[in-house]
Formats: C-alpha cells, sequence, structure tokens
C-alpha cells in the first residue's frame, strides 16, 4: 500500500480542522490504495525555520539544528503522498505550515510525491486562496500538486451531526481527489524505483563547483 500523510496545517485553539480532518482521514482510510498517517503540526512543535546547508551536518544524513527537525524530515520521507489541510489565514496558508514544509531542507523528502488539498475557512472562499498559495509552494518543494481539491465554506455549518458533510458535492470531491492521488502516487513510486534525477539544486551546486576548480 501507498503510504499517505495527511498534514493537518491548523495549530491554534477551537480550529475547525479537527471537524474536517475525522471525515476526510475517514475517507482516505477506506481508500484501498492507503496507508494513512495523520501528522497534526500541534505535535511538531518545530523551530522557526533557520536552517542552513551549514547547519545540516552530513548532508547524506543531515542531523539539522535540532532533533525535532531531523525527526520531522524522516516522518515525512515516509510519504508516497501528501494531502494538506488547511484553513486560510490572510489569503494564505497558516505560518505553522509553512514553516514544516520550509523545514523539509536537504532531505528533499517531498520530492516527486503527489499533493492534494482540502481548504476550508468561515467564509465563502472556502480556502481557496491558501489552496492556490500552497500549490506554488509545493512545486517549489519539488511535490507535484494535483488540480483536483475539496474545498468547504462555512466550515462551521458545513458538517452534520454524525460528522458528514451537508452539501453532497463535498464527497463527490473528496472521491475524486483521492482516486487521482492514488493514481500519481503509484506512477510517481514506480518512477522512484526506477531512476530519479539528482535535485536539480544539488545538480547546480555540483556545476558551479566544477566551474571553480
Amino acid at each position: 500500500m501507498l503510504n499517505l500523510k495527511v498534514i493537518i496545517g491548523s495549530t491554534r485553539p477551537g480550529r475547525a480542522a479537527d471537524t474536517v480532518v475525522p471525515w476526510i482521514a475517514g475517507l482516505a482510510e477506506k481508500h484501498p490504495a492507503f496507508a494513512v498517517e495523520v501528522l497534526d503540526l500541534r505535535d511538531w512543535p518545530l523551530p522557526f525555520f533557520t536552517e542552513t546547508f551549514q547547519t545540516i551536518g552530513d548532508p547524506r544524513n543531515p542531523t539539522y539544528s535540532d532533533p525535532i527537525v531531523k525527526h520531522w524530515n524522516q516522518r515525512v520521507a515516509e510519504g508516497d503522498a501528501y494531502l494538506f489541510i488547511t484553513p486560510e489565514y490572510n489569503h494564505s496558508v497558516p505560518g505553522a505550515l509553512k514553516n514544516a514544509i520550509d523545514s523539509v531542507f536537504a532531505s528533499f523528502a517531498f520530492r516527486n510525491k503527489p499533493a492534494a488539498f482540502v481548504g476550508y475557512s468561515g467564509g465563502i472562499a472556502a480556502g481557496v486562496r491558501a489552496i492556490e498559495h500552497l500549490a506554488h509552494i509545493a512545486i517549489e518543494a519539488e511535490m507535484v500538486p494535483l488540480r483536483s481539491t475539496v474545498i468547504i465554506p462555512m466550515v462551521n455549518a458545513a458538517f452534520d451531526h454524525d460528522g458528514g458533510p451537508k452539501d453532497p458535492e463535498a464527497t463527490t470531491a473528496a472521491g475524486i481527489m483521492l482516486d487521482d492521488l492514488a493514481w500519481w502516487a503509484a506512477v510517481l513510486h514506480g518512477a522512484r524505483q526506477d531512476k530519479q534525477l539528482p535535485p536539480a539544486a544539488m545538480r547546480k551546486m555540483t556545476a558551479t563547483a566544477g566551474r571553480h576548480r
């Protein structure tokens, strides 16, 4: 089975993610392609990102400036696919989520793996601007962001007493997204097992070092 990491991007008290995550994680756990692990950033008090190539130690087995950063990189590296759950803060993602992605540094643990997104908000925008920003961030982290997403407007009224969405279109969108994520995860897993190019940043450093010899 493919290892799917569900990453909760909000850490603040009273977050609506606690309504969204049980529903979407439950659907993911029922999907035949996935073994699911939920990574709650509340459980990962990562320091504010300050890593450089000087702080990581041996790049073949980075130590980083804090053990939790190394552990986070190792846990992310186990994933074959990622599902990010994000609210929208000021037209973008929570700082804790951006910091968690930035902290996957030097290990390239997100590289060549697909990412899908569930966005929500208390208003009508449903986190779409956060998802748009997150897709750009994912590209820079060398993930493969998917088009198929789930958006949940008016999140505080979006779920019934049984924990399911009142709008059946949300469940339809979730099924499509998970199927797309499974397809891409399988394709990219096979490609990674076959042969990968070295990360572009490493190839550039090698080329630059060669010119200065």
